[in-house]
């Protein structure tokens, strides 16, 4: 099985899978099940992402990881914007279990400012905005760039939160049948 389950001790995040609750565009729950999901190679990645981020204080906050073909195509449905989500007649990275969507947050457990929420599907989620959000949020989303590049990661400009593997079209797409 390529997926694995990313939950702790083994990997030292907070998972809060937003499509498991309404708190996401749909308002309803879009995956049947709450784990958090990543391929095998991706999972090392996020191992080396976590250990980059300890020393700073910092842990991961995850939102999303793999995302069945099926739950894709319930967001598409949902809002069919090709800048924010992936057409899922063409799959998406987090189709294939090689991409996350994640935040920073301190030893208190605190998300840091990013400067918009998860899934704000504005101009202003874009990575290298300097206008409409704070110094502070700017800081944050360059030491998140910074982390997960320094793991290996690859970023979609469009969005501060999402990351995916640099060969990410080259994994298969997976359904919710996958899962382990």
């Amino acid at each position: 099985m390529p997926l694995v389950e990313i939950r702790p001790p083994e990997y030292d995040v907070v998972t809060d899978i937003a499509y498991a609750t309404a708190r996401n565009l749909t308002g309803k729950p879009v995956y049947a099940r709450a784990g958090c999901y990543l391929h095998r190679a991706a999972a090392e990645k996020l191992q080396l992402a976590i250990a980059i981020a300890r020393p700073f204080g910092l842990k991961l906050k995850i939102f999303d990881a793999f995302r069945p073909s099926e739950a894709q195509w319930v967001l598409w449905k949902a809002r069919p914007d090709p800048n924010f989500l992936a057409d899922p007649r063409k799959g998406s990275p987090h189709s294939r279990g090689v991409a996350v969507d994640l935040t920073l947050i301190d030893g208190a457990g605190r998300d840091l400012d990013m400067g918009t929420g998860f899934d704000a599907f504005t101009p202003l989620s874009n990575h290298g905005v300097t206008n409409g959000i704070s110094v502070e949020a700017q800081r944050n989303r360059l030491v998140l760039l910074g982390i997960m590049t320094s793991a290996g990661w690859d970023f979609y400009r469009n969005e501060w939160w999402h990351y995916q593997l640099f060969n990410a079209r080259e994994y298969p797409l997976l359904s919710d049948r996958d899962l382990p």
